[in-house]
C-alpha cells in the first residue's frame, strides 16, 4: 500500500463509519412521546409509522451503503479498475473513446447494480407506507430516461474535459473550468423547459382562487411571476413539495399537486413566500458562486494528481491517463468533498431559516406556515426528533420543530 491508497481507504472507511454512527444515535433519540407541537396533528397509529419509516429506511440505507463499499473494495484490490482500463484500450478508440467506455462502463454497472435495491424500496418501502404511486412502466421509463440524458450530456461534457486535460497544457484546468461553469449556468436556464418535463408534466396553475392570492402576494413583495406550474408529483409519490428552479426569464415555482390537494390557500402562499424568500435573498446565485469557485480549486488540484504516477499505482494501473484519473481524483479529493457537504448542509439550512423568515414576516399570518410545517411533516412521515449529529451530517433543511420555534419567535 502507498500513501495514496491508504490516504483514499481510510478516508471511505471514516465516512462508512461516520454514517453508522450518527445513524444509530438518530434512531435512539426516536422518542415513544409525542412532542406537544404536533398535538392534534398527528395520531398514535401515524406517529408510531413515522417512526416505523425512519427505522426501516435507516436499515436498509445500512444495507445498500455495506454492499456497495464491500462491491467497490473487491473491485478495486482485485485489480478491477486496471483489468477495464485494459479491456478498454484494445478497442483503439484514441484516449477520449477509451475514456468513455471506461468511466460509460462503470456508470453502467452502478445504474444496474442499484436497480434491485431502487425496486425493493420503490415497490416494497414507500409501498408499504403508502407513498408509492409509481408503476412499472413509469419505474422503467425514469430509468431509461436517465440514462439517455447521461449519455447525449455527459458524455459530451466527459469527452471535453478529458480532451482539455490532454491537450490543453498548462491552462488546461482553466479550460475545462469555464466550460463546465458555462454548462451548468445553461443547464439551468434550459433544464426547467427541456429536461423536467421529461420526466413530469408541468401546467400552469389555472386561474381562480389559489392563483388571484398567489399574484396579490407577489406584487405586493415586488416579485416578477414569470411562471407558476403544478407538476404531477402524484404520478409517483404521495409525498409534497414545492420549489423554485431556473433564473431569468427561465425561472418558475413548482407546487406539487399533492400539496395543493393537502393545503388550504393561504397555507400555499405562505409555501410560495418560502420559495421566494430564496430568490430575494439571493440563495440560488450564493450557492452557484460556491459551486463555480469549488469547481475551479477542483480542476486545479486535479491537474497536478494527474501527474502522480503513485495515484494511479493505488489502483494497481499500469498505464496512467486523464479519464481514470478523473475517478482516482474524485475518490482522494472525498474527504474535502465530505467537509464541503457538511459547509453546504450548514449554509442551506441557514438560507431555510432566511427563506422562513421572509415568508413569516411578508405574509398576514405567520401560523400559517406553522400549519405548513406541521402537515408536511405528517404527510411525508418526518422523523420529528432526529438526533443533533445526524441533522449536522445530514440534514439540508433545519427539522420542523427547530422551523416552527424560530417562526415563533420572529
Amino acid at each position: 500500500m502507498n500513501i495514496f491508497t491508504i490516504i483514499i481507504l481510510a478516508a471511505i472507511l471514516v465516512d462508512y463509519i461516520l454514517g453508522i454512527v450518527s445513524n444509530r444515535l438518530n434512531l435512539k433519540a426516536l422518542s415513544k412521546e409525542l412532542p406537544d407541537e404536533f398535538e392534534g396533528v398527528y395520531d398514535e397509529d401515524t406517529y408510531a409509522r413515522s417512526q416505523e419509516y425512519t427505522r426501516v429506511n435507516t436499515k436498509f440505507g445500512f444495507l445498500t451503503g455495506s454492499f456497495d463499499l464491500l462491491l467497490l473494495l473487491v473491485f478495486w484490490f482485485a485489480g478491477g479498475f486496471n483489468w477495464l482500463d485494459q479491456w478498454a484500450r484494445a478497442f483503439e478508440f484514441g484516449v477520449i473513446g477509451t475514456g468513455l467506455i471506461f468511466i460509460g462502463v462503470l456508470v453502467l454497472a452502478k445504474v444496474v447494480i442499484s436497480i434491485p435495491f431502487s425496486i425493493y424500496s420503490t415497490f416494497v418501502i414507500e409501498e408499504r407506507f403508502g407513498f408509492n404511486k409509481t408503476d412499472g412502466k413509469t419505474f422503467v421509463a425514469d430509468r431509461v430516461k436517465g440514462l439517455m440524458l447521461t449519455i447525449v450530456i455527459g458524455a459530451p461534457l466527459l469527452a471535453g474535459i478529458i480532451a482539455f486535460f490532454e491537450f490543453g497544457g498548462t491552462w488546461a484546468w482553466v479550460y475545462a473550468w469555464l466550460a463546465v461553469t458555462a454548462f451548468s449556468l445553461v443547464m439551468q436556464y434550459v433544464a426547467p423547459t427541456w429536461i423536467m418535463p421529461l420526466f413530469n408534466k408541468f401546467e400552469p396553475l389555472e386561474d381562480g382562487e389559489l392563483r388571484q392570492a398567489i399574484e396579490e402576494y407577489a406584487d405586493k413583495v415586488d416579485f416578477p411571476l414569470q411562471g407558476i406550474y403544478v407538476m404531477d408529483g402524484s404520478k409517483r409519490s404521495s409525498k409534497s413539495n414545492a420549489f423554485f428552479t431556473g433564473f431569468g426569464k427561465n425561472k418558475r415555482i413548482a407546487l406539487f399537486d399533492t400539496l395543493i390537494e393537502n393545503h388550504t390557500t393561504e397555507e400555499l402562499v405562505a409555501v410560495l413566500a418560502h420559495e421566494i424568500g430564496h430568490y430575494k435573498k439571493k440563495h440560488i446565485v450564493k450557492n452557484m458562486t460556491i459551486s463555480v469557485m469549488h469547481t475551479g480549486i477542483m480542476f486545479a488540484l486535479l491537474s497536478i494528481f494527474l501527474q502522480v504516477p503513485a495515484l494511479f499505482d493505488a489502483f494497481f494501473m499500469e498505464e496512467m491517463s486523464v479519464y481514470a484519473g478523473l475517478l482516482f481524483f474524485g475518490m482522494l479529493y472525498s474527504p474535502v468533498e465530505t467537509i464541503l457537504g457538511i459547509f453546504m448542509q450548514m449554509m442551506s439550512r441557514k438560507h431555510e431559516y432566511e427563506a422562513d423568515r421572509f415568508a413569516a414576516e411578508s405574509i398576514t399570518d405567520s401560523e400559517e406556515m406553522v400549519n405548513v410545517l406541521k402537515k408536511l411533516s405528517k404527510d411525508n412521515l418526518s422523523n420529528l426528533t432526529p438526533h443533533p449529529f445526524y441533522v449536522f451530517l445530514n440534514y439540508s433543511h433545519p427539522p420542523a420543530l427547530q422551523r416552527i420555534d424560530a417562526i415563533r419567535k420572529i
